[in-house]
């Protein structure tokens, strides 16, 4: 696969701590061990509340991840849990056992002031992890920044359009945007000032999900009919 390169502002960044690449990056030598701790960092970057962890079961039945690692899911679960125990040697991550129901797990966590205070708040009986599991499908899927629907959908950015969309991100719902460069798109309206109406009007007078359905019907009525009339 080929990477096209990175959008001209993408507002999601993910935060690694500036010691990792002053005294961790250069001492990794195995490349599976880099991707896994960049990968968690990823994967905790992205979780909300006080405490961020990781369960190694979850990371075992992670395809993606696995795919990273080698072609086949039991080989790849070996090269994982082999990288871990490298990152948490290092003392990179950190991990705590957890009984389960059906036996016990793993709690991995940055060695960070949080994570450490968690794993030794685990090893003392006072905290509990939760049952539930991220899913899987919440982990990959994001909303595609409004310069990626612009450029996907319209054309190559111009510095005016970007102070516009860069604006427009900071006023509208992610969703919103998204399916306003939709409708535009059905209706062979490929331009911002289009969209741009699409989202003051919701803004302006409540989005009536019915009547954008009904709009949308209409336009593939009449576009049908325009094909009949030019055959």
């Amino acid at each position: 696969m080929i990477f096209h390169g990175f959008p001209e502002d993408n507002p999601r960044q993910i935060r690694i701590p500036e010691q990792f690449f002053s005294q961790v990056l250069f001492e990794i030598k195995d490349r599976h061990e880099l991707t896994l701790t960049l990968y968690i960092f990823w994967r905790l970057d992205r979780m909300e509340g006080p405490i961020q962890y990781i369960r190694y079961s979850d990371l075992m039945e992670d395809s993606q991840l696995l795919k990273s690692l080698g072609s086949d899911d039991s080989l790849s679960r070996e090269v994982l849990a082999k990288a871990l125990r490298k990152a948490i040697s290092r003392g990179t991550l950190l991990q705590a056992v957890i009984p389960q129901k059906n036996g016990e797990d793993h709690l991995i966590c940055l060695n960070s002031p949080k994570g450490r205070a968690a794993i030794e708040a685990i090893k003392r009986g006072e905290w509990k992890m939760s049952d539930e599991s991220q899913p899987v499908a919440e982990r990959y899927t994001e909303h595609p920044n409004i310069f990626q629907l612009y450029e996907a959908n319209i054309g190559p950015l111009t510095p005016m359009i970007a102070d516009a969309l860069r604006d427009a991100e900071k006023t509208y719902q992610a969703n919103w945007i998204e399916d306003a460069f939709r409708i535009a798109v059905e209706r062979n309206r490929r331009n911002w000032h289009y969209i741009e109406a699409i989202l003051r009007r919701w803004q302006e007078g409540g989005r009536d999900d019915r009547k954008e359905q009904q709009d949308r019907r209409d336009t593939e009525e009449a576009r049908r009919r325009y094909g009949e009339w030019e055959n």
